[in-house]
Parts: C-alpha cells; structure tokens; sequence
C-alpha cells in the first residue's frame, strides 16, 4: 500500500480520502484549505475534507498556501509515494508536483479535455451536456492540462442538479481512483495526454453568476436553475424583494409578453411537467416559451411550492421581474 498525502476540501473530496484509507492506504497527512468563516454568524467553519480526517486519526495541515519552503520541506519529509488532489483549490507548483515518486493524481470531475477548471459539473449541466464523467489525471502546472491515466462516464438527467450530480461524481470518483491506484504504482498505466484543440473552460462560480436573464431561452434558464442549486442559486427580483428559484421546469415556444412578466399558468403547461414533479402555479415569459417555477423561495424565507409561493407574493402577477 501507498504512502499519499491527501489534499482536498469541500464535501465533493471527502469520500475519496474515505476510499483511500479503506483501501488501506497509508494517508500520512492530509491538506485541506484554513476555516472560513460561514452562516449568519460568521463563525469560523471547517471545511469538509477537515472533519472527516479527523474521524478518520488523521493529520491535518491547514496552511494559506503551499508556496513556504518550511511547508513544502514539512511535507517532502512524509517522504509519500504519490499525493492525491480532489479538488483541493489551488494550483500546485513545481516543488509540490516533484515531492513524490509516483507524482501528483488529481480526481477531476469532467471528461477532460471538456470542462478544465473549478466549476466542471456547473458548466456540463448548463451546456446541456448529455453526460459528463470522472478522469483521474496527472497533474502538471496548468489548469487540468496534465496526461489522464483513467475515465468514466455518467448520464446527465433532467432531475440532476448541481449538488445531486456533484455528489454522484464524488461517489464514481472515489471507486475509479482506488481502481486506478494499483496498476499506476505498479507502472502499468500510461497516461494519455490530452487534446488541447478540444479543451473547454469552467471559471469559478461567483455569487453573481446566479441571476437570471429573463430574454435567454427557457430550456438555457431551466439549465442554470438546476446547475446553480444549490449554490449560489439561480435568482431574481420582484421590485427590491431577491426570490430565488430552486426548482422549474420549460415550457419552449411562442411565449406572450415582455420577457420576465409573470402570467396565469398556460392551459397547456401541466402536460408537460413530469407527474412526479411538483406542479407549477404560473410562468413566466422568457426569450423563448415560458418558465414554470415548481418551488421559490424568498429570501431569509422557507422554500415554498409555487401555488402557495403565488397566495403570498402579492401583487406578483402582471408584474415583469428584474435581475
């Protein structure tokens, strides 16, 4: 069994280390990014990755950064075989990705080349990417642009969301790295590089990134509410009140009305929402077809169906929501 040290920090990371040490790898340290701080609050928070370490007795190093000299020396003295990055949040420098013999293995959770960066899953379910996978690659000092060692795929559905996709991946991930650990270390495997010509690109989320454009089309809209859920959220505003959509359905084709405009629910629109869905209670008009909102929620308010959403937003319908 491997020596690794371990370096990954929201919950998508988690059951790889718990593989790993299951496995009956040898995880000497693991390195997950300082507290931050969370919730109304403000209280300092572990990350993930943090937690489950401890449960598990392992060590855990939270250092700003990795670039310190007396920290790369710390770590190279573990003397590991190989470390293992799942999604960890930094980009590794050479002293890091020299440190052991077998290099540095990321779980990177795209087919690479497709979706390079730090919101792959995001940026498949937007696309509207059929599927989307796990690639276990080696990594080298670009943006995911190192040789790929193995890959899966997984189907992406239309009830798959960013955490409900995200959390499947970090399953399919886990087993695919403990599948892969044995014939890399025995030299097995030989990475395939990757073809540049077909990369594509997904930059870390920000807040804003949540906020609907009501002229885009009601399939694309429809894509960001299920791709930013459940952070940080697919957004609008009726006047200066923020309402967050958690959950809608399309309805493509001709729309009447000013784009954003709430209307009466479309005689037709029930027919095509999944009975095993919640049922909608108006739409709004999009750049093309309707929106059917299923479940909102108003902010610092509970998560609510729309019909009973509709009762207590007054005046919402008619009115034309903003950005």
């Amino acid at each position: 069994m491997a020596r690794i040290i371990f370096l990954g920090s929201p919950e998508f990371a988690v059951p790889s280390l718990t593989a790993l040490v299951r496995a009956k790898h040898d995880v000497v340290a693991v390195v997950t990014q300082p507290d931050r701080e969370a919730g109304r609050g403000r209280q300092p928070a572990p990350p993930p990755v943090k937690d489950a370490a401890l449960a598990l007795g392992l060590t855990v190093l939270q250092p700003a950064g990795l670039r310190r000299p007396d920290m790369v020396q710390r770590l190279t003295d573990l003397h590991p075989d190989l470390l293992v990055v799942a999604a960890f949040g930094q980009i590794l420098r050479r002293p890091m990705l020299d440190m052991a013999p077998h290099g540095v293995l990321n779980v990177h959770a795209s087919l690479l080349p497709r979706w390079r960066g730090a919101s792959p899953v995001t940026a498949a379910i937007e696309a509207g990417d059929e599927q989307t996978g796990i690639s276990i690659m080696l990594l080298d000092e670009g943006l995911d642009t190192g040789p790929v060692l193995a890959s899966r795929t997984t189907p992406i559905r239309d009830a798959d969301t960013g955490g409900s996709l995200t959390a499947r991946l970090a399953t399919l991930g886990a087993g695919l790295l403990i599948e892969t650990l044995p014939a890399w270390l025995a030299g097995r495997i030989t990475p395939v590089p990757q073809d540049d010509t077909l990369a594509t690109y997904a930059p870390r989320l920000e807040k804003n990134a949540g906020a609907v454009d009501w002229t885009r089309p009601a399939v694309d809209l429809w894509r960001q509410v299920r791709a930013l859920h459940p952070w940080p959220g697919a957004f609008t505003h009726h006047g200066q009140n923020a309402i967050k959509l958690l959950e809608a359905w399309p309805l493509p084709g001709y729309a009447s009305g000013v784009p954003g405009q709430v209307v009466p629910l479309p005689w037709e629109a029930t027919r095509y929402v999944p009975a095993e869905l919640p049922q909608p209670a108006f739409a709004i008009v999009t750049g093309d077809g309707f929106l059917l909102p299923l479940k909102l929620q108003r902010a610092g308010k509970r998560a609510m169906f729309a019909e009973e959403f509709l009762r207590g937003e007054r005046g919402l319908l008619g009115a034309t929501l903003g950005s």
